[in-house]
């Protein structure tokens, strides 16, 4: 496997390629990439053929890039090809977040007044991960105690609680 640069027009999607990119999505990658960097390459065989990465692909091509960085996959059969698309695709849909975990990241950003909306969660969905704690504090204290919370320093994270 080696890592290259390979101009964009020399790159072919793959034209049966079950993974939807909508508009939406390309847009969220654009945003992605113009303001972390394009930090993922796109995996292509010998041949230009996109492997994985197209929605990288289509964002790439609506900022105007004339080269993009390239994972060669030299190992795979035409046959392993096909199979790989669709386990990548399908794999990183598998699985889902540590609520706990992704609350106090997504807390820490807040403080510190990063954009929550560049993560890719949509506003209702931040609402609802970043009020489920206060939620469930607020149901357990008594109307005399909601007053009385206490601010605490997370000692793993440094956040404040």
């Amino acid at each position: 496997m080696k890592i290259e640069k390979r101009k964009l027009e020399t790159l072919k999607p793959y034209i049966n390629n079950a993974k939807q990119h909508p508009d939406w999505q390309i847009e969220q990658i654009k945003e992605s990439i113009e303001r972390f960097g394009f930090n993922d390459p796109i995996a292509i065989d010998n041949q230009g053929n996109i492997i994985e990465g197209h929605g990288r692909y289509l964002a790439s091509i609506q900022l105007k890039l004339e080269e993009v960085d390239c994972i060669v996959l030299e190992h795979l059969s035409e046959l392993e090809k096909k199979a790989y698309i669709i386990t990548h695709n399908k794999l990183t849909m598998n699985t889902n977040f540590d609520l706990t975990i992704l609350e106090q990241e997504l807390s820490n950003l807040k403080e510190n007044e990063f954009d929550l909306l560049s993560t890719g969660f949509s506003e209702y969905e931040l609402d609802t991960l970043l009020s489920s704690n206060e939620l469930e504090l607020d149901e357990v204290l008594s109307d005399e105690d909601k007053g009385k919370k206490e601010e605490k320093t997370c000692p793993h994270c440094g956040g404040v609680l």
